[in-house]
Parts: structure tokens; sequence; C-alpha cells
């Protein structure tokens, strides 16, 4: 398994100090050794940690996008990437019994209960095949017997026998010629053909005729989230700021953060750091001393030398925007929206700052460090927090001055995909290992009523056999290592090229370019190809229903008369035709964002930016929301375009004031900062 380190450091320790460490190979460790895990490097086995602050990154297991904050007492999961910070892991499970040898098992298994699909031609062709040889059988007997009527019988008996034998041969040699089963044959092979060879032309892999005929069948597709539905990698989306833009103009809010977290290795820190580089279109940052990590909640620095830095910032058009408190735009270049919360006046030490202590952390951090925020950013920031973003606050000199906005953003065309496989009367669902705030917010935003959420690798195969019991027909999007037994389980699993290899070889379709629209367009196609072998099945039926009276001489009386090499010329060009049917699939034209953007959609779109559309949200294995009706199952789609038409009656709620919003945030409060925790 390439996911696994191949080498752990085993140590002893005594009175909290390593006394020794030595490398050994994984297949080495046993239960209960002591691990060391440096920053960067994977964690070899399951285990506990019983030293050491750090993160670490186990979105291939759970699918949780953000690093996962791991201190004394914290369960890890071998494979997963320790951040920064060293920790000491007491081992509890090894070799087989480790969750990553538990996913591949389960792999494996789903892979080899599959039966293969019996193809219509083996079946027609198993009752064709034995009905053509009677049939020429009869015809031999019955121009034997009519030709013993008809023929001279003052003929010799020899010269007669040979007249009616050759007429009977003739004919019975002319129904097998003719009837031989090659245009069915050719029917579905040709067409599985063509169309996979259409497939991987438009960036669609599809690994034979099986996944490629049981994708239109399928009437559940379900979602991954990280990765799949979202980018997999968090950004900066929005920037809420309550200084004055004269005073602290955007550029040099965007030389602090990005300075501060340029030292840091952490996705968040990253992403700041490219948000800067996107605002001020340079890398230069001022100095950076006394940088500190709280692990889990923020860093903290001293910077100097911005005056500098600043000055050398030429990018006027994004880092020079003049806005009024409670106004918002996009940063030019960008997608990051700028709100301007507030516009009172700079931090301590007036307009000139140049050397300043910066704090970019949670809300947490901030009352550690008795850092006061108004009621009006706290506001702001559970807002987010409530659509189920990571909002961070940052301080300079010791003074709130933004907040900073950070999600996995949402695929640009996931929306489109989604209510495509709508109109098309799917039933769509999101299944995930993230928090069910986070993958409420996603589902919103894409236009998905049904999540399952805080799903374990696992849990995700069981909640896919769950649908099938319930008589649905399940496909699986996924990307990642997490997903691979859920793929390896639906009845076709489609993966993201850019996922993990497991992923791809658990697979049945795969997608090369990583766009979901094509989801759309491996059903449309597989459509297309199960249309086209039909055509082929019913022009090869015809033929032979025509062709078989006459070459069987129920014409002769008129003069209508098949010799056999007329037959064979006829079989041959049957199969002619049925190829020639089948490369007709090239023809196909792979549906896009601008073919599929309608005026349906444009409504639909609406709806979702309004936050009205309703979402359907379950916890780990609970099978509530599992079974339906076969009638929901067929007004899927209307559903979706009643709510584009009429929106949903939630909104008739929205203007209850402002007090009835402070009180559901105060409500969400103990939750939110349960999900910090995790």
């Amino acid at each position: 398994m390439s996911l696994q380190a191949k080498e752990a450091t085993l140590v002893t320790m005594e009175d909290g100090r390593i006394t020794s460490e030595k490398g050994i190979n994984i297949e080495l460790v046993q239960k209960d050794d002591l691990i060391k895990v440096i920053p960067g490097a994977k964690v070899p086995v399951d285990g506990v940690v019983i030293d050491g602050k750090s993160s670490a990154d186990e979105s291939f297991i759970t699918g949780e996008s953000m690093p996962v904050v791991k201190k004394q007492g914290s369960t890890v999961i071998g494979g997963s990437v320790n951040q920064k910070g060293l920790l000491i892991v007491k081992a509890t499970h090894v070799g087989n019994d480790s969750t990553l040898a538990q996913i591949v098992r389960l792999v494996e298994e789903a892979q080899t209960s599959k039966a293969p699909i019996q193809q219509l031609a083996d079946k027609i062709a198993g009752y064709f095949v034995p009905a053509v040889v009677i049939l020429s059988l009869l015809t031999l007997i019955g121009w034997t017997i009519v030709g013993y009527y008809t023929t001279d019988s003052k003929m010799t008996p020899l010269l007669r026998f040979e007249t009616v034998i050759k007429v009977a041969m003739e004919a019975a040699i002319t129904v097998l010629a003719i009837a031989c089963p090659c245009s069915l044959g050719l029917a579905t092979p040709t067409a599985v053909m063509v169309g996979t060879g259409v497939g991987a032309t438009n960036g669609i892999l599809i690994k034979g005729g099986e996944p490629l005929e049981k994708i239109h069948k399928a009437t559940t597709i379900v979602f991954d989230k990280t990765g799949t539905i979202t980018e997999g990698r968090p950004r900066v989306v929005a920037l809420h700021c309550n200084r004055s833009p004269v005073v602290l103009p955007l550029r040099t809010i965007a030389l602090v953060c990005g300075s501060t977290e340029s030292a840091s290795e952490h996705p968040i820190g990253s992403a700041v750091t490219q948000f800067a580089r996107e605002v001020l279109g340079s890398s230069d940052w001022a100095a950076v001393s006394r940088f500190h990590v709280a692990a889990g909640h923020g860093v903290s620095c001293r910077l100097d030398g911005l005056k500098r830095v600043t000055n050398m910032i030429t990018n006027d058009s994004r880092t020079i925007l003049s806005l009024g408190a409670g106004e918002e735009i996009t940063i030019p270049g960008t997608e990051i929206k700028l709100h301007q919360l507030a516009t009172m006046d700079a931090p301590r030490s007036g307009g000139s700052l140049d050397s300043v202590e910066v704090v970019i952390g949670s809300e947490r951090m901030m009352a550690k460090l008795s850092i006061e925020i108004d009621d009006k950013t706290r506001m702001q920031m559970h807002e987010e927090q409530l659509n189920g973003r990571i909002a961070v606050l940052c301080a300079i000199n010791r003074e709130i001055v933004c907040v900073i906005c950070i999600a996995d953003q949402v695929k640009k065309e996931a929306a489109m995909a989604v209510w495509a496989l709508r109109e098309m009367a799917m039933r769509i669902v999101l299944l995930t290992g993230d928090n069910a705030k986070t993958a409420e917010s996603t589902a919103k935003w894409v236009g998905i009523d049904e999540v399952f959420a805080e799903v374990l690798p696992n849990q995700k195969q069981e909640k896919i056999k769950q649908l099938q019991n319930a008589g649905e027909k399940v496909a699986m999007v996924g990307d990642g290592v997490n997903d691979s037994p859920a793929l390896a389980s639906a009845d076709v699993g489609i993966a993201i090229a850019a996922g993990s290899d497991v992923a791809i070889e658990s697979a049945g379709i795969v997608l090369v370019r990583n766009d979901l629209i094509d989801v759309v367009a491996a059903i449309k196609l597989s459509k297309a190809t199960t249309r086209r072998i039909r055509y082929n099945f019913l022009f090869a039926i015809i033929y032979n229903l025509l062709g078989i009276p006459i070459a069987a001489g129920i014409f002769r009386p008129v003069g209508l008369v098949l010799q056999p090499w007329m037959a064979a010329a006829a079989m041959a060009m049957s199969s002619v035709s049925v190829v020639t049917s089948s490369l007709l699939l090239r023809r196909f034209k792979k549906p896009t964002f601008g073919t599929l953007y309608c005026a349906r959609f444009k409504e639909h779109e609406a709806m979702l930016a309004k936050g009205e559309f309703r979402v359907s949200v379950h916890r780990g294995l609970d099978d509530s929301g599992v079974f339906r009706s076969r009638t929901s199952s067929r007004l899927s789609a209307l559903s979706s375009k009643l709510d584009s038409l009429l929106g949903s009656t939630s909104s008739i709620a929205s203007g209850f004031g402002q007090k009835r919003k402070y009180a559901l945030l105060e409500e969400k409060d103990e939750d939110i900062e349960r999900e910090e925790e995790r």
C-alpha cells in the first residue's frame, strides 16, 4: 500500500525523555511499541498520542478537509500526515488490523463479489443458433419431400435423387449462410468499443461494457464532498474589515496576513498566504520574528519593515479600495469578497504602521490573549461559521482588524451537474466524513437535498448497501481512499482522476478532467450506446426475419431464389451495416456548462444564492433518510423544478428581525465550540 509509511522510528522513553531510537521496517512494529513521528512524515500505524502536540491531515480516511489537532490522548490513523510538531505515538493496531488495511480489504471483497453481467447478445445467440440449425434441417427435409412430389417420375431414380437433393441442400445451406449470427454478435461489442472510445476522447475512461451499460440504469447518484464536490483545498473566500480603508488599506492588511502566515505550514496558513499573493501580486514579505504556533488555534509574531515592503507594491488596482461601512465588492482579479464591516480608526500606532504585533487565529485564541472582540465582528464571525466556513480573526497591536473567511471552495460546475442530474429524475445524495454543519452548507450551495455526514469509510460502504437494499441502483462519485470501499460496492463507481490510485482502481469509470458535468455526460453516453445496441439488435432481427424465409425458398414458385453465395454476401452486408450503425456513436456531443445552461437553471441558481434550498441532514449510519417510495423517486425532478419556480416557504420567516438572528446564533454557540474541538 503506497499510502502507508515504509519505516517507523522505534523509541524507548524514561521519565518523559527519549533514551534511544531506531529505524525499523513497518512490518516489525508490534502493538504497544512507542513510535516517533516527525513533522511532515506519515504516521506509520494506528495509535494513541502519549507525548507532543501537532495536527494531522486525515482527509484520505475521514474526508475532513481541515487538519485535526493531535495532543496527548488523541488517536492517530496510520497513513495520515503529521503537520507541524513532534509526536510520540503508542501503537494500538498494526498489520492487517490497521484502518488502512481494513479499507483495502473492504475494497477487495466488494470487487470480488460482483458477478459478471450476461450480455443480451449471448442470450439471443443461445436460442437463435439452435433454432437456425433446426430450421435449416426442416428446410432440407421439406424441399426433399416437395422435390419428390414435383419432379418428373419418369427420371431415373439416381438422377431424380440428385435433382431433389441439389435443390434441398441449396436451400438449407442458404438458410445457414444468411442466418449466421454475425450481426447479432457484433451488435454489442462494436457499440461498446465505439462508446468507450468516444468516452476516452471526451475525458471519460470507461473500464469495459459493464459500467457503460449500468450507469444509465442508476437511480441514485451519491457524491463525496471533499475533492469531489469541492476543490479539496482551503482558500480565502471573504474578508470582513472593521478598520477604515483610508488609514488601513487592503494592501496593508494583505501584507500583514501574508507575512505572518508565510512561516506557517498549516493549510489555513497556506490559504491566507495565497490570498495575500493574489491581492498584492507579490511574494515580498515583511521581516518575521518571535513566530509562535498555538496548535489548532492560530499563530502570532512580530513584523518589521512593513513600510519598505508597502512602498514596493505597485498593484494599486487591487489594493487601494475605498468602501463605506456595510459596502462590499469583489476584489478585482480575484473571486474574494471584500466587506467593509465598519470604519473604525487604525489600530494603535496610528496610520504609520511599520513594526507591529500580529495574532491570527480563532476566537478562543483571542480570548486567551485577552484581545477584545466587538459585537459586530463576533456576529459576522459566527454567521460565517454557521455557513460552514472557517472564520479566523486578525489582530494588529492587540486590536481586531478583520475576519478572514476560509472554505473548501465548491467547484464552479457542481451546482450545474447536480441540477442536470435532478432534471434526469436522479436522486442525489451527499455522503461525507466531514462535520454536519459544513456538509449542510456545501449541499445548500450545490442543490443537494439529502446529506449523510460524519460517515467513516466502512460506514460509507454500508450506506451504499442500505440504498441498494432499498431498491436503488447506486452510482458513487468519489476521489479518496476513504471512498474506495463505497466505489467498489456501488453498482457503478466513478472516480476523479486527480484523486487517489486506490479510488481509481476501485471505480468502473474515471473522470480525467475533474469535471462533474462529465458524470452527466457518462450517463448520456451510456444511454446513447445502449440505444444504439438496441437499434443494432433490431436491425439484425429484422434482417433475419426477412432473409430466412427468402433463403428457405418460400418465394421459389414466383421465381425469387437466393443462391448460397448471395446469402453469404447479404450476411456480410448485414455485419457491415451493424458496424456502420455503431460508428454513428462518434457523433455524440458531450454536454458542457454552456449547452446545459438555460432559464430553468438560472432560476434554480437564484434560489440557491438566496439560501432557500432545503436540506435534510443525517449523521453516521442513520438510515431514516435511506428509504423512499417509488413515487418520490419519479417526482424528484418535478420537485426540483417547483422549488426553482416557487422557492422555499422558509423565506417567509426572513423578516422576523435582527433579534431572532442573534438568538439563533447564541443557540448554535455550543455546537460551534464542539466542532472546533473536533
